[in-house]
């Protein structure tokens, strides 16, 4: 991959909230993961398990959690929120608290997650990091039969775009960085 290759997968990733009805082959899921598992992690114990969820009644069920804490949060539902759980595969990312200490546990699954992330970019696949589950964990546990040492920490719509994402809206990094001391413009 060239550098530009990067640099546009980089550029162009960004949350897709809308999915298609067409499956994604367990291929492009695998390829998908196998980015996630070379992540950097701390002294490398990849403490991380990821649960494929493709059974639509599962999704629902899921769907109804993000609806349920979503209202609970105090904000008003709006139904674009819910459906990727519906219409996508859903990767469900755990931190294996077994496999390093637990201060590290939610930072290390993070670096795995943006690989997926850009992985399914790289790939045509929209997706979505979602971290909502933190306030419906027990419920996710069960839901999935998670060992109690699996702690859910974020879950990731996968699928195909319903319709084609433009570029995501950013401010430049010099708007968020300083040089030497905070304040110190770049």
């Amino acid at each position: 991959m060239s550098d530009d290759d990067f640099f546009s997968v980089v550029h162009r990733q960004r949350a897709c909230r809308e999915f298609s009805e067409r499956d994604v082959p367990d291929v492009l899921v695998a390829q998908v993961l196998d980015a996630a598992v070379f992540a950097p992690s701390a002294e490398n114990h990849q403490p991380w398990d990821f649960v494929v969820v493709r059974d639509a009644n599962l999704r629902a069920r899921l769907g109804d959690l993000f609806k349920q804490a979503w209202i609970g949060g105090g904000r008003e539902f709006s139904a674009p929120r819910v459906p990727p759980a519906l219409l996508a595969n859903v990767d469900a990312v755990c931190a294996d608290a077994e496999r390093t200490l637990n201060v590290t546990v939610p930072s290390s699954i993070f670096p795995a997650t943006q690989n997926l992330l850009l992985a399914a970019t790289a790939l045509g696949l929209g997706s979505a990091l979602t971290t909502i589950t933190t306030l419906f964990a027990d419920d996710m546990r069960q839901l999935l039969g998670l060992p109690e040492h699996l702690q859910p920490v974020a879950v990731v719509p996968l699928g195909w775009p319903a319709k084609p994402l433009g570029p995501p809206r950013r401010d430049p990094f010099a708007d968020h960085t300083h040089r030497d001391r905070y304040g110190t413009a770049w």
